[in-house]
């Protein structure tokens, strides 16, 4: 990827109308004499060792995949199923998982749609050209295996991405903010969402997020008690140092901004942890393994893209990179 800057204003509005269109036993031995003079000593018995614990095996199929735009595999080629608004890719994170557990197509169900919420896990979902029913009810009581990747849209956070830019741009035209040092300090993005009470609007979304999802997590309880069931985090979309973004990103968002988008992201998978082992499910965290490869990152390297984003990929969402390194990630959760 280049790594000239970009004009600020015309990134800006690039990212806002970009996004506004879219987890041995041991043994022993009991041998002895009598200890009577002349007597045949005992023979000592064989060691018998105690049984050694069966491992419990990975669960396989059936396995039905939940989730929003970050499961499904938004815009990477080949695109799969129905609704097609759902844009789920045939080579999303579920399906390789899939693969690589080596399911028969009857043993895998991929029902991910893109803008999906909690909500729609258990209500049917509307999208450009048709209806995607409950994802709940691809369910069933025979059903071994559920990932779950849901949460980023009931927190609003590709609106706070958009809202951040907006934030930034105003402030760049009335001149309130520069491309000096002023990007340093200024934070007009954080400063629309502080509520003035130590929890901002972000938070607040989040916190109700897990609530709705915590629900969910019981309902899939109910309707799979066998299966097992892993809550798989969103992965970074920043890197830790805001301020490296600088060549893909330039001054279209304050650093202190960036920093403010990184602490939201740090926060929805926290909720993501905490309610899955609140539900007895596991977590499987993808923020740590993606560290490096964010969308800031270079076009080789980065498993996100950026606002601005290569052809026909989504802006904001995983490439075919980030959903592989994904699928490796929930394997190795699976497999323990």
């Amino acid at each position: 990827m280049p790594t000239t800057v970009r004009p600020t204003h015309a990134l800006t509005a690039g990212l806002a109308a970009l996004l506004l269109a879219g987890c041995s036993g041991s043994g022993g031995s009991d041998g002895g004499g009598s200890g009577l003079a002349g007597a045949v000593p005992d023979q000592p018995k064989a060691a018998t060792a105690s049984p050694t614990p069966t491992p419990t095996p990975p669960p396989t199929g059936p396995y039905v995949a939940l989730g929003d735009s970050y499961t499904a595999g938004m815009n990477i080629a080949p695109q799969t199923g129905e609704p097609g608004a759902c844009y789920r890719s045939a080579v999303n994170y579920p399906s390789l998982v899939a693969k690589a557990l080596a399911l028969a197509p009857g043993q895998f169900k991929d029902v991910s749609c893109s803008s999906a919420r909690t909500g729609d896990l258990t209500g049917p979902q509307k999208v450009a050209d048709g209806t995607n029913p409950a994802q709940l009810d691809a369910l069933n009581a025979d059903t071994r295996l559920v990932t779950v990747g849901i949460g980023g849209n009931d927190a609003g956070f590709m609106e706070v991405v958009t809202q951040c830019a907006k934030e930034n741009l105003v402030d760049i035209v009335k001149g309130v903010i520069t491309d000096s040092a002023d990007r340093v300090s200024q934070s007009p993005c954080r400063d629309h969402y502080a509520a003035g009470n130590g929890t901002d609007e972000v938070q607040r979304k989040v916190d109700a997020a897990g609530v709705r999802l915590g629900g969910v997590l019981q309902d899939i309880r109910k309707r799979s008690p066998k299966a097992k069931v892993y809550v798989i985090g969103y992965p970074g979309l920043l890197p830790a140092d805001p301020a490296s973004c600088l060549p893909v990103l330039g001054n279209a968002v304050a650093t202190a901004d960036l920093g403010f988008l990184v602490e939201k992201e740090q926060q929805l998978n926290g909720m993501l942890r905490k309610s899955a082992e609140a539900a007895g499910a596991v977590f499987v965290d993808l923020a740590g393994p993606s560290a490096g490869h964010d969308m800031c990152a270079g076009e080789a390297e980065r498993w996100v893209e950026p606002p601005l984003p290569a052809h026909g990929l989504a802006p904001i969402h995983p490439n075919a990179k980030g959903q592989e390194a994904a699928s490796a990630v929930v394997l190795k959760a699976i497999k323990g």
